[in-house]
């Protein structure tokens, strides 16, 4: 199955993908997490995402669809995978469509995902990383053992990141529904858009989330 996972910023896209993916085979393809990998490696991309990422803003349709057309041509990807971060703009929606169909292959589902943006706002703002190894905590619902330091990485403390302070939050939140909420009109209108609401225990949305996809 290739799957699209919509929602804003702290919906939880990427704890739900990353069950999604691992429960049933699927290539787990996080563009967040890729961006994130090419600042850690300071290359141009990544020094420039970098700087738009701080700002809350979105990086550009070309860079993010070309990251994506070389990431699901690899092997991993073959049996399906679960897209968390792409698309966020209709252009970007059109070009995977471009993209698949030359392939002759197809998208098969977009799950929208929603929460009221107080709870965004409080999620993000629990969101902390390790910046030795960049595994992903939350102080609320997923937090370190002893709450201060990375379970791997004992003696390395948890650290915001910058993205994560309120003030950017709120502008990515904004960004969000002025570039990224049509495309949930946009899906729904091509009859594709499954919604599933990202309140609630993890456990409780992953059973909705795979009632709404028969798997």
């Amino acid at each position: 199955m290739r799957l699209v996972l919509l929602g804003p910023p702290g919906v939880g896209k990427g704890t739900q993908g990353r069950r999604l993916a691992s429960d049933h085979g699927w290539a787990l393809i996080s563009t967040g997490e890729m961006l994130r990998e090419a600042v850690a490696r300071g290359t141009a991309l990544g020094v420039e995402a970098q700087k738009r990422m701080d700002a809350g803003l979105l990086v550009p349709d070309e860079v993010m669809i070309g990251l994506v057309r070389d990431r699901t041509c690899q092997p991993d990807a073959e049996m399906g995978f679960v897209l968390d971060g792409f698309p966020r703009t209709v252009g970007q929606a059109d070009a995977l469509d471009s993209m698949l169909q030359g392939r002759g292959q197809r998208l098969d589902a977009v799950v929208g995902l929603a929460a009221p943006e107080d709870e965004l706002v409080r999620r993000l703002g629990a969101r902390r990383e390790c910046p030795a190894c960049k595994r992903a905590y939350n102080l609320e619902s997923a937090p370190p053992k002893d709450g201060r330091h990375c379970d791997d990485h004992p003696q390395v403390e948890v650290v915001q990141r910058a993205d994560d302070a309120e003030a950017t939050i709120r502008r990515r939140l904004e960004v969000y529904r002025r570039e990224t909420a049509p495309l949930v009109d946009y899906y729904r209108g091509q009859g594709r858009l499954r919604e599933v609401p990202g309140l609630g225990p993890v456990e409780e949305v992953y059973r909705t989330l795979s009632v709404a996809l028969e798997c």
